[in-house]
């Protein structure tokens, strides 16, 4: 008998997960499956760290709830004060929500109230980068550029500007270097403000390393610094959202480090609770902060659940973790060995056309022909095939479609919890040149 639950698809029925251990997933039939994306970037310390469980049932003895119109925690202001001590210079507070999308969600919002607080009320358009990805909220899917995402609630979104990615593999001109290429993408971002009228853009949003859309897209060296020097120079704030790269995915707790740059407007999510219970987080400039506090002295927002103490007392675990047992070296060294791996193993491979990425944050974008890059006819659904397969084998992945344009191309993300055994990095390129292997010749 069928059960009520409404899941992602109507279709098909999914094994039941019972049990975490480590970097596997157990389901009811006692089969294991490698966690090869962290669920989706999620599971940075795999699925059965003692402390985050320690901390939790520490926290459930004391307090589990207190609505944050009445009250603040421990837990709570921990968090915060440990966030900003890490966190890029100027920025200098933390607003705890419940996981990306409302991350992101407040993020515009607060950008749009702080320019209507320093009288600036013209100031409304946000411009963002096609193949990107924001949430599913309508305020975060409509800054997002993922165009299957998009389409069927189109007529429900805020008109967005969205501007070329930084997609080195198949954008960078024969014989143009890569910072000439960097330099000449971000200066869209220009180009597309003179257009709307500096007057009345208010933000740029981005991700450091493009996630889900375009698999584990970095930004060439240079880039996000003139990124940086154009939204000064018009007096626009730049957000960039970490949800997926952030939180040690990339080597760095916050991943602009690696580029140079310092934003004014920070989302993470996923990795900052492992997992282990849902939290999010906007992480803002002391300058926006003060200009609401010298105003209205509020923001106008907010939701039930932000700045649980269960869930920041597990994101406090988690940072502890990843800081304080080493992790981030941990994930730049294991990430180098993972990226050796599939290059070992794909790196010639005639239909594996690029294999990038930071880090434990890696795609491997797929390709009927190497030479032109030519990508495989949507139609066949190869992204598909591989999960299938991979899942078949058990390994979780995560491939997707749409990689060039939301129409086509095909990758697959690869972002395993931070805790990978070499071995288990072998197992992981193993199935999954298997399930390559499968899926073409299928």
């Amino acid at each position: 008998m069928p059960g009520h639950l409404f899941g992602r698809s109507t279709k098909g029925t999914l094994p039941v997960a019972v049990r975490g251990e480590g970097c596997y997933l157990i389901d009811a039939a006692g089969k294991r499956y490698l966690d090869g994306s962290g669920g989706a970037a999620v599971s940075c310390l795999g699925h059965s760290d003692a402390d985050v469980r320690t901390a939790l049932h520490d926290q459930l003895d004391r307090l589990a709830f207190a609505h944050t119109g009445f009250f603040t925690s421990d837990p709570a202001e921990a968090l915060a004060d440990r966030l900003i001590a890490h966190a890029p210079p100027g920025i200098e507070r933390v607003y705890l929500v419940s996981g990306g999308s409302e991350a992101v969600e407040a993020a515009l919002k607060l950008a749009r109230q702080y320019f209507m607080e320093i009288g600036q009320p013209q100031r409304h358009r946000v411009i963002a980068r096609r193949q990107s990805y924001h949430g599913n909220t309508l305020g975060a899917l409509a800054a997002g550029g993922n165009a299957w995402r998009r389409a069927q609630f189109a007529p429900l979104l805020v008109e967005t500007s969205h501007i070329a990615p930084c997609y080195e593999y198949r954008d960078r001109a024969p014989g143009e270097t890569v910072e000439a290429y960097g330099l000449r993408v971000a200066d869209e971002l220009e180009a597309e403000i003179i257009r709307l009228g500096p007057e009345t853009v208010m933000a740029f949003i981005a991700e450091p390393v493009v996630g889900a859309t375009a698999g584990a897209v970095p930004a060439v060296p240079g880039y996000f610094r003139r990124i940086r020097e154009i939204c000064d120079r018009h007096g626009i704030l730049l957000i960039l959202d970490e949800v997926m790269c952030g939180m040690g995915r990339t080597g760095h707790l916050f991943a602009c480090a690696e580029d140079g740059v310092a934003p004014d407007l920070i989302t993470i999510a996923k990795g900052l609770g492992a997992g282990y219970q849902p939290i999010g987080a906007l992480l803002t400039s002391g300058r926006i902060y003060d200009a609401l506090a010298a105003g209205s002295g509020f923001f106008q927002h907010g939701h039930t659940y932000m700045g649980h103490p269960m869930a920041a007392a597990a994101a406090n675990a988690v940072l502890e973790a990843i800081v304080g047992r080493g992790l981030l070296a941990r994930v730049r060294e294991q990430g180098a060995k993972l990226q050796a791996a599939l290059e070992a193993e794909l790196g010639q491979h005639p239909h594996v056309g690029d294999i990038r990425g930071r880090g434990l944050f890696r795609g491997v974008e797929l390709v009927a022909d190497r030479e032109t890059k030519t990508p495989f006819d949507p139609a066949l659904k190869l992204h598909a095939r591989v999960k299938a397969l991979a899942f078949e084998a058990g390994l979780i992945c995560y491939p997707m479609g749409g990689t060039i344009d939301g129409q086509r191309g095909d990758h697959i993300l690869l972002a395993p919890p931070f805790i990978i055994e070499d071995a288990q990095i072998d197992e992981l390129v193993s199935k999954l040149s298997g399930a390559i292997r499968g899926a073409l010749a299928a």
